[in-house]
């Protein structure tokens, strides 16, 4: 007790009892749920999470190196870019991580070719990290990533595998299909593509969804048109969109190709949604504050990031059996840039 007839708890840092007492179970139990152990109940789990974000509770990741000889760290691989879902992504990460007492180390590679990657996961099995997260849409694998992914534990989140890893993703086939259906069932003949770069693997999965929906309804494939996921590129392909008069619906790949699709019809006189009906892909925060907000596909990346880090604890706590592959549901937020098809 200080002098001023305070005790000194309220000027430490919490620790793991403090953690218990918030979250109504024992201390041994919040260990357990930090490390992503698998007997841990998933409700049991987000108590806890949610006590330590409440108390700001950190683990003292030196002292348990130094007693346990373990990095306490997990690497993830990912792409350099500026895109928000990377970046969201990488935040739910870091979050989770930081959680449940483990530091993350970063290896950024500036493409998907088979060799970067491989460098990039050198880079964190030399630094001894005990597991990896890879985020990037893997497409092409080669023996040495194998080998890598084999002798660390790894969970993908780009819908990529290899033989060793985990996959945590959203179908993205199954996602375009539901955008494209969407506006099918409010009555446009056929609806035009804007892809994303070939060599992504979400952009393949995405153009097949979309190419598939229309063929299942029996209705026209227009040929689809290819962007790099920047807002430039799908104003570019929004200009050429503009000038065809048939086109009243495009499902865009990505949202921001689909903001630089909105401001190509706009100032082409072409009117969203009343000409032309836009879907995106994402659900990033500036879609809601579109002008209109625009209709999209929601990716839940800070979830799928922390959701990755629980399952690569569960793996390093408790070796075993390779999980079939999870997938995230995918869902439709209907807003304003959609509607009806014009009358012929």
């Amino acid at each position: 007790m200080d002098k001023h007839g305070d005790t000194d708890s309220a000027a430490r840092p919490p620790g793991m009892a403090d953690v218990a007492r918030a979250a109504g179970v024992s201390a041994q139990t919040v260990s357990r749920a930090l490390a992503g152990h698998p007997n841990v109940q998933e409700r049991t789990r987000a108590k806890v999470l949610a006590a330590v974000e409440q108390l700001g509770y950190r683990r003292n990741n030196a002292a348990r190196m130094l007693s346990s000889g373990r990095s306490r760290a997990i690497g993830v691989v990912t792409l350099q870019t500026s895109f928000y879902s990377r970046a969201a992504v990488t935040s739910g990460i870091e979050s989770a991580a930081q959680a449940a007492g483990y530091a993350v180390s970063t290896a950024t590679t500036t493409s998907l070719d088979t060799f970067a990657i491989e460098s990039a996961l050198s880079r964190l099995a030399d630094q001894d990290v005990e597991g990896i997260i890879l985020s990037v849409p893997l497409i092409h694998t080669s023996s040495r990533i194998e080998q890598l992914t084999r002798s660390t534990p790894t969970v993908t989140i780009d819908g990529s595998r290899t033989d060793a890893t985990e996959v945590l993703a959203i179908d993205q086939t199954r996602a375009a299909r539901i955008a494209t259906q969407h506006l099918l069932d409010l009555g446009h003949g056929t609806v035009w593509h804007i892809a994303g770069p070939a060599e992504w693997l979400e952009a393949a999965n995405r153009r097949e969804g979309w190419q598939s929906a229309l063929e299942d309804a029996g209705r026209a494939v227009p040929p689809p048109l290819e962007g790099d996921w920047s807002p430039a590129s799908g104003y570019r392909n929004g200009l050429v969109l503009a000038r065809i008069p048939d086109v009243t619906a495009v499902f865009v790949a990505s949202d921001e190709m689909a903001f630089g699709v909105i401001r190509a019809l706009h100032e082409a006189g072409r009117r969203v949604p009343d000409d032309i009906s836009v879907v995106g892909f994402d659900d990033i925060e500036l879609a809601e504050y579109c002008s209109p907000s625009l209709t999209t596909i929601a990716q839940p990346f800070r979830h799928m990031g922390a959701l990755a880090v629980t399952h690569l604890l569960r793996q390093i706590e408790a070796p075993g059996s390779l999980p079939e592959p999870q997938p995230v549901e995918p869902r439709l937020v209907v807003r304003s840039s959609t509607a009806t098809a014009p009358a012929s």
